[in-house]
């Protein structure tokens, strides 16, 4: 089965060549939480119609109106392992 996790970011990173705000690049929806970007799940909706009134309904709401752009969703399918490795934590600034 095929979900989609619905997420929102609220920027607030100074990514930009000159120190502005990042909210969407090439890739989609900008997202560097180490530099000051709030993600938010809003949900875990089971087809794309859902994930779509989700988002019309969140962009009439307080904070989430103000950045309309900045939602979005990927396709999971339950019950398989996405995160296959280990990993290693890195200091803040190194």
């Amino acid at each position: 089965m095929i979900v989609y996790p619905l997420w929102h970011v609220g920027h607030q990173n100074e990514a930009g060549d000159d120190g502005s705000t990042v909210h969407v690049d090439e890739s989609g929806v900008f997202c560097d939480e180490s530099d000051g970007d709030d993600v938010k799940l809003l949900g875990v909706y089971s087809t794309l119609g859902r994930v779509e009134e989700r988002v019309r309904q969140a962009r009439l709401l307080p904070g989430f109106r103000d950045e309309p752009e900045c939602f979005y969703f990927d396709p999971y399918e339950l019950d398989e392992d996405d995160w296959t490795e280990g990993f290693v934590r890195v200091p803040p600034g190194e």
